[in-house]
C-alpha cells in the first residue's frame, strides 16, 4: 500500500491547502501528490455552481472550435490553486468558461481557459553527455470529474466513502488520439489495496485509489534509448486502436489566441460499469482542474459544480 502518513499542513512554515483543493490526482505518479485540506482553519464549503445542461439543437462536432457552441449560456468558473504557496503550480487563480448540453444519446462538454502556450510534450527524453534523462517537462491537463455515488465531497481528504468517474483530457497523450482517459477515484475510510493513505487532521486514516477503466491505454510510457539519436526524442507513444472503458471520452482541445478551446463527449450510458450512468439525471455534482504543464497536486481547481440536465 502506497503511503503519505505524517502530520497535516498547517502553520509553522507548512504548506496550507484550501478547503476546496480537490485532489483531482493526475499522471501515472499520482500517489505522490498530497490529498488535503486544512479543515479546521477554512469556512464552510461554499454551494454548489450551476451549470445547466439543456437539449442541443444540435449535435457538435467535437473538434476544439467553439463556434457551435455560441455566445450565450456559457458559465464562468473561478479555479485556484489546490495548494497555497506552490511554486510549482503555474496556472494560478483564473477563470473557466464553460458549458454543457445533451444531444441525441450523448453528452457534451466545452471548455475554454486562457495559457499562455501550449504545453504538449510529457516526460521527453533529453541528451546528458552520452545517456538519455528524462525531462521534467509535462503537458497541459484538463480534468473533469462526476459523483458516482456516496456522500460526495469536495475535498478528497474527507472521512466521506465516495466515488467519482475522472474524465483527464491531456495536450500530448490523449489530445493526438482525439480521447481523453478515464478513471474513477474511491475515496473510503476503509483500507483499500494498491491506495495511498493518507491521515486525516482530525485521527483516522483516509484511503485514496484511483483506478484506470478497463480496455485498451491511448499510450504507453517509452524506455531511454540505448543509442544517442539526437538531443531531445519522444518520452511516450501513442498506440493504435485504444478500446473499451478506457477510452470511451473523445475529446480534442486547439490552442490558439493564448486560449485551449477544449470538447469532450460520452455516451450517457456507456454500459460501463466503472462510468457514471448520466441517463434520466437531473443532477449531478462535479468539479473541473486544470493543469498548466503541471501534474499530482500543482493544479487549480474549482468548488463544487451542480450540473443540472433537462427533463427527459
Amino acid at each position: 500500500m502506497l503511503t503519505r502518513s505524517g502530520q497535516m499542513p498547517g502553520a509553522g512554515g507548512r504548506t496550507l491547502w484550501s478547503r476546496t483543493a480537490l485532489a483531482l490526482l493526475g499522471g501515472a505518479s499520482w500517489a505522490a501528490g498530497w490529498a488535503g485540506c486544512v479543515w479546521a482553519a477554512s469556512p464552510p464549503a461554499a454551494s454548489p455552481i450551476p451549470v445547466d445542461v439543456p437539449a442541443l439543437s444540435a449535435l457538435p462536432q467535437v473538434d476544439g472550435e467553439l463556434a457551435d457552441w455560441g455566445d450565450s449560456g456559457w458559465t464562468d468558473v473561478e479555479i485556484k490553486p489546490a495548494k497555497e504557496n506552490d511554486a510549482d503550480n503555474v496556472t494560478g487563480v483564473l477563470k473557466v468558461r464553460i458549458k454543457a448540453g445533451v444531444a441525441g444519446e450523448r453528452f457534451f462538454f466545452a471548455a475554454r481557459w486562457p495559457d499562455p502556450e501550449a504545453s504538449t510534450l510529457y516526460r521527453p527524453w533529453k541528451l546528458s553527455g552520452t545517456q538519455y534523462k528524462r525531462s521534467k517537462l509535462r503537458d497541459d491537463m484538463f480534468i473533469v470529474r462526476f459523483d458516482m455515488g456516496g456522500t460526495y465531497d469536495e475535498c478528497m481528504l474527507s472521512r466521506n466513502d465516495y466515488r467519482v468517474d475522472l474524465w483527464q483530457w491531456s495536450a500530448g497523450r490523449t489530445n493526438p488520439a482525439g480521447l481523453a482517459e478515464d478513471f474513477m477515484h474511491v475515496i473510503s475510510a476503509t483500507p483499500q489495496e494498491n491506495a495511498a493513505e493518507y491521515e486525516h487532521p482530525e485521527g483516522g486514516m483516509v484511503y485514496i485509489r484511483k483506478i484506470r477503466d478497463a480496455g485498451k491505454p491511448i499510450y504507453d510510457n517509452l524506455d531511454a534509448p540505448a543509442q544517442p539519436n539526437g538531443e531531445t526524442l519522444p518520452g511516450i507513444q501513442m498506440l493504435k486502436d485504444p478500446s473499451g472503458s478506457l477510452a470511451d471520452v473523445t475529446a480534442r482541445g486547439v490552442w490558439k489566441d493564448g486560449h485551449w478551446h477544449l470538447e469532450l463527449s460520452r455516451k450517457l450510458n456507456t454500459g460501463h460499469g466503472d462510468d457514471v450512468n448520466l441517463t434520466a439525471l437531473r443532477e449531478i455534482r462535479g468539479a473541473i482542474a486544470v493543469f498548466n504543464k503541471g501534474f499530482a497536486e500543482h493544479k487549480s481547481v474549482s468548488g463544487t459544480l451542480l450540473f443540472r440536465f433537462p427533463s427527459r
